[in-house]
C-alpha cells in the first residue's frame, strides 16, 4: 500500500511539474536544490508556494536569464572561428576583425559578438557609443589610453595596460587611443549578435549632420566655425591625425 501511495504521489508531483511554464520550471530548480541542501522535500520545493509567490528566489529573470528551448542550443554549426586569421578591415591607423551573425552564424540570436582591434603607435579608436550593447574590452599588448562618458556626464580617464579589463556600459560615450611606442591590441565582447557597424554611432558622423547654427548655440561660437568640417557619412572607426 505505501508503494501504491507512493506511485500516485509521484505522478500527482509530475503532472505538476509538467504543467509550469518552462521559465518558472528552471527557476524552481534553485529552488529545489536549496531544499534539498536544507533537508526539505522534494514535493515542498516545487508547491505553488514556492513556484508562484516566492518571486525573488524562483523566478527573477536577471537570475536564471533567458533559457533557450533545446533545439536552439543543438546545432551541428561550427562553434569555432579563427578570428585572428581573418582578413581585417583596415584603416589609417589601424585594423578591426570581428565575429558577429553576418560570418559566424552560431552567433544569431546569442546577443554575442567579437572584435579584435589592433591600433598602430598614435592612432585612435574614434569616439563613439553603442545605442543597444556595452561591451568588455581586454587589453592583450600594449597600452589603451582610454575615456568612457556615461549619461550623467561622469567622465572617467585611465590607461589599461595588457591584461586589462575595460567595461563600457550600454549607451556610454567612450573611445581609447594608443599613445605607445607598440602596437596596442584589444579584444572586444559586445552582447549584441550584430557587426560592429550596425550599433555604432561615431561622434564624427553625429556631429557632422546636425545644422551649424545647432552646433554653434551648443558650443557657444559663431555658426560659420563649422563651415569648413569636414562631412562625415558614417563611423570613422579608427584613424590617427
Amino acid at each position: 500500500m505505501a508503494a501504491g501511495r507512493d506511485a500516485v504521489g509521484f505522478a500527482g508531483l509530475f503532472h505538476r511539474v509538467m504543467t509550469f511554464n518552462r521559465r518558472l520550471f528552471l527557476g524552481g530548480a534553485g529552488a529545489v536544490g536549496a531544499a534539498a541542501a536544507g533537508g526539505f522535500g522534494l514535493d515542498r520545493a516545487l508547491s505553488p508556494e514556492t513556484t508562484t509567490e516566492d518571486h525573488s528566489m524562483t523566478m527573477s529573470d536577471n537570475r536564471f536569464g533567458d533559457p533557450r528551448i533545446p533545439a536552439e542550443t543543438i546545432t551541428n554549426q561550427s562553434h569555432l572561428f579563427r578570428l585572428g586569421a581573418m582578413a581585417p578591415l583596415t584603416f589609417d591607423g589601424g585594423s578591426l576583425r570581428q565575429a558577429s551573425e553576418d560570418n559566424f552564424p552560431i552567433l544569431a540570436g546569442q546577443q554575442a559578438s567579437a572584435a579584435l582591434v589592433t591600433l598602430v603607435p598614435g592612432a585612435i579608436r574614434e569616439p563613439h557609443w553603442h545605442p543597444s550593447a556595452w561591451e568588455i574590452n581586454v587589453v592583450t599588448a600594449g597600452t589603451a589610453t582610454w575615456t568612457v562618458l556615461d549619461p550623467q556626464g561622469n567622465t572617467q580617464d585611465f590607461e589599461a595596460h595588457t591584461g586589462d579589463l575595460v567595461f563600457a556600459p550600454q549607451g556610454s560615450l567612450h573611445y581609447f587611443e594608443n599613445r605607445g611606442s607598440e602596437d596596442l591590441q584589444v579584444v572586444i565582447v559586445f552582447n549584441a549578435s550584430t557587426a560592429e557597424g550596425k550599433d555604432d554611432i561615431g561622434i564624427g558622423a553625429a556631429l557632422t549632420k546636425l545644422p551649424a547654427r545647432v552646433l554653434g548655440a551648443v558650443f557657444g561660437v559663431d555658426a560659420t566655425t563649422f563651415d569648413g568640417f569636414k562631412k562625415i557619412d558614417s563611423s570613422l572607426t579608427i584613424l590617427r591625425p
